[in-house]
């Protein structure tokens, strides 16, 4: 029996982010972002993948950021709950357009700042640290209308602006930031990603890249203002975890499967090593892409992060031949089904192994500190006639990702934390749906945005707490 244990400090936690779960969308100053253009039902992935050039508002779809779960007003209630749960830490975001209403103000809206330092202080009276993503994908709709959104460099001075006020307005209070979540979803759902739209005829691939090379910039510059304005800060990336297998030991497959994990790990690699990646000259030349990369940008990027935070849901598999496999329903990056695992409802693969490769990988590459930010399942909960909802799924879902990221760790893999996503349910960022539930906490609400917004204790929050106070020792 291994005698391994999870150090003292490791911190446990759960997460949600701002646009799928404070709603308020037009109270107290806040501006609307991507994420409110997205409508809940057919057209949903045609915006999200950029497809629809200028989005607008359309009063007869429904939006279920607008509402979401109503954070905005039961933060109380809510971190009272996370405190009784036994989180080290909490994972949000902050809303950008709660800050800078339209994105380019030279001051920021007081009443926002006002409403997360109060999230932040409430953290702290439960002994919760917060963990804060800048943009998770979040972005002014003024900076998507005005300047096309991250396309646009001047979109870095703005990004970095708001950066800096977020520092300095939570100085003392959050120790923990993320630059962007999951920052290489923007070449699998642009709008959502990055609030990236094509018009007719563009080079995809050329507006894609070119915009993550100013995400990149300003990440960059982030690190650099988080560490001016507190040596203290530890401040990370994020990136959609996952490792790529290939679909059989044909080299051809073998082949396919370094290159999307190069695709997938470009941004990391510019964030973590500071500069762009051996590979990255022959990847733009094959994907037709000519960056234009100003004075000051490459001395920039030499800001590197202090750690590297990631999600992992699944695994994916891959193939040379990818049109004529079947493919992982559900899955925003495209995945070849492997025939070796479980599914969800939802069509995810299923695999606590591959966290563990995931991690190692992630380590021998990088060799800086992982934080695992989210890992968890969606599913139909029903209340049973008792009022109690045993989600035993979602239970042993948990225990085997816990169990292989504890063999991750003693196979000398140096992790910060584990925060399952998400400890209370919340808009699915995929779908739009509240049916897809993911927390530990119930919220009644529907995918049509009706119910009474109740919270209810699940199984599976009684189990969390009891790994959290044993410390991963017993699950």
């Amino acid at each position: 029996m291994s005698k391994f244990r999870i150090p003292e400090d490791f911190l446990w936690g759960g997460a949600i982010s701002a646009n799928q779960a404070e709603g308020a969308y037009r109270e107290n100053g806040r501006g609307i972002s991507n994420i409110d253009l997205i409508p809940h039902g057919i057209s949903r992935m045609d915006v999200k993948l950029g497809k629809v050039p200028n989005p607008v508002l359309d009063k007869n779809a429904y939006y279920p950021s607008h509402e979401a779960i109503d954070f905005y007003h039961h933060y109380k209630e809510d971190l009272a709950l996370m405190g009784e749960l036994g989180l080290k830490v909490f994972r949000t975001s902050i809303s950008w357009s709660r800050l800078f209403p339209r994105g380019d103000e030279e001051q920021p809206n007081l009443e926002g700042i006002a409403f997360y330092r109060n999230v932040f202080k409430e953290c702290r009276k439960y002994g919760m640290e917060p963990l804060v993503t800048l943009c998770h994908f979040d972005i002014p709709e003024g900076l998507i209308r005005t300047y096309g959104s991250w396309r646009n460099r001047k979109v870095i001075d703005c990004f970095i602006r708001y950066a800096k006020v977020c520092f300095r307005e939570f100085s003392g209070l959050v120790k923990y930031w993320l630059t962007f979540n999951e920052i290489n979803i923007v070449l699998h759902s642009p709008f959502s990603g990055a609030g990236i739209a094509f018009e007719e005829g563009e080079n995809r691939n050329q507006v894609i890249y070119q915009a993550a090379h100013h995400m990149l910039v300003a990440s960059a510059l982030a690190v650099k203002a988080a560490h001016e304005q507190d040596p203290e800060i530890k401040i990370g990336c994020m990136l959609a975890g996952g490792s790529f297998y290939p679909y059989s030991c044909n080299p051809k497959d073998v082949w396919e499967s370094v290159k999307k994990e190069q695709e997938n790990l470009f941004f990391i690699d510019v964030q973590v090593r500071g500069h762009y990646p051996s590979y990255a000259g022959r990847m733009f030349e094959e994907k037709k892409v000519s960056l234009k990369i100003e004075d000051g940008d490459l001395e920039a990027l030499r800001h590197t992060v202090d750690f590297i935070s990631f999600s992992y849901y699944a695994s994916r598999c891959v193939s040379a031949d990818m049109e004529n496999k079947t493919a992982n329903d559900g899955n925003v990056v495209r995945s070849v089904k492997n025939p070796w695992l479980q599914t969800s409802q939802w069509g995810w693969a299923i695999d606590p192994l591959g966290l563990r490769t995931t991690m190692n990988q992630l380590y021998d590459r990088y060799q800086k500190p992982l934080f695992i930010v989210e890992n968890g399942l969606g599913s139909k909960d029903e209340i049973a006639e008792d009022g109690t909802i045993q989600d035993d799924y979602r239970i042993d879902y948990l225990k085997q990702h816990i169990g292989a990221m504890k063999e991750a760790m003693e196979d000398g893999v140096e992790l910060m934390g584990y925060i399952v996503w998400s400890c209370i349910d919340l808009v699915s960022a995929s779908t739009g749906e509240m049916s897809k539930r993911y927390g530990f906490v119930y919220v009644d609400r529907d995918d049509e945005g009706k119910g009474s917004l109740q919270r209810r204790k699940k199984k599976s929050f009684y189990w969390y707490q009891k790994v959290i106070k044993d410390n991963g020792e017993y699950l």
